[in-house]
C-alpha cells in the first residue's frame, strides 16, 4: 500500500509557520486559524503532519473564507521520516494508523461541539482522507473533502452517508483515477448524498499540499483550484 508517491517532496517542517497558533485541544497539540465561530473545518495532514508549511497556509486560506480551521497533530510529533531508513513508511504506520486517526478526530469533533460549534466539516490529504472517509460514514461531519487520497477502499465509500467532493490526480498509484471514478459511481447510486469529483490532469499524488516554488505553474495553479473547490463544498454544505 505504500509507494513513492505517498512519500515524494517532502515539506521542511516548521513549528512557526503560519498565521494562525498551536494550542491543545482534546490532548492533542493542534494548529488553529481563523476566530473561533459555529463552523469548523478539520484539516488532517498526509503523513508529514501539522507543522508543514503548505498545509498551514491552506489552513489560513480556508480560515479568511471565515471558517475556524483546526489542524490536529495526530501523530504526537512523530512525523514520517524519509530520512530515516530504519523506520519504513509500513512500519511508521504500525504506530501510526488510520484507525487511531479516526479516534483521535472524534475526540477532536466532540470538542469542538462543547466550544459551540454546530456545523463541522473535514478535509483529508492522503493519509488524511482515510480518516475523513470513517468520519463520514457516521455523520459526525457535515461536509467531507477527500484530496489524492490513500487506503481508501470501495468498500469504505460504501458505508459513506456524508457529502463528499473528491479530488483526484491523473497521476497516482494510489488512488489512480479508474477507482475515483468507481467511488463517484457508489456514491452518485446513494440517495441524497451529495457528491462531487474532479480528476486533476497532468499532476500527481499529493500536489494540492506538497507543491513547491520549483513546480511548474500548471501544478500550483491546479493545488489553488483544488483548495478553491475545498472551500466551495465547503460553503455549500456547512451552514
Amino acid at each position: 500500500m505504500s509507494g513513492p508517491e505517498c512519500c515524494s517532496n517532502p515539506p521542511v517542517l516548521n513549528p512557526n509557520a503560519g498565521a494562525g497558533h498551536v494550542e491543545k485541544l482534546a490532548g492533542l497539540n493542534s494548529y488553529l486559524s481563523g476566530s473561533p465561530n459555529s463552523i469548523a473545518i478539520l484539516l488532517i495532514s498526509d503523513i508529514y503532519d501539522y507543522e508543514a508549511p503548505n498545509l498551514r497556509n491552506i489552513a489560513d486560506k480556508v480560515a479568511a473564507a471565515g471558517y475556524y480551521v483546526v489542524v490536529p497533530d495526530f501523530f504526537h510529533g512523530d512525523p514520517y521520516n524519509p530520512e530515516n531508513a530504519s523506520r519504513s513508511t509500513p512500519v511508521w504506520l504500525k504506530d501510526h494508523g488510520t484507525d487511531k486517526g479516526s479516534e483521535a478526530a472524534k475526540s477532536i469533533i466532540e470538542a469542538l461541539k462543547s466550544k459551540g460549534v454546530m456545523a463541522i466539516g473535514a478535509a483529508g490529504f492522503c493519509w488524511g482522507a482515510k480518516v475523513v472517509v470513517e468520519l463520514a460514514k457516521s455523520r459526525l461531519i457535515q461536509a467531507a473533502v477527500l484530496l489524492h487520497p490513500w487506503f481508501v477502499s470501495v468498500d469504505d465509500i460504501k458505508g459513506v452517508d456524508t457529502p463528499t467532493a473528491m479530488l483526484g490526480a491523473e497521476i497516482d498509484k494510489m488512488s489512480p483515477p479508474e477507482l475515483v471514478k468507481q467511488f463517484e459511481q457508489v456514491l452518485t447510486a446513494k440517495p441524497g448524498v451529495d457528491c462531487f469529483v474532479k480528476i486533476f490532469p497532468k499532476v500527481s499524488h499529493g500536489w494540492t499540499v506538497r507543491f513547491n516554488p520549483k513546480d511548474a505553474e500548471t501544478v500550483k495553479a491546479a493545488a489553488e483550484e483544488a483548495h478553491q473547490d475545498m472551500v466551495n463544498w465547503s460553503a455549500k454544505h456547512l451552514k
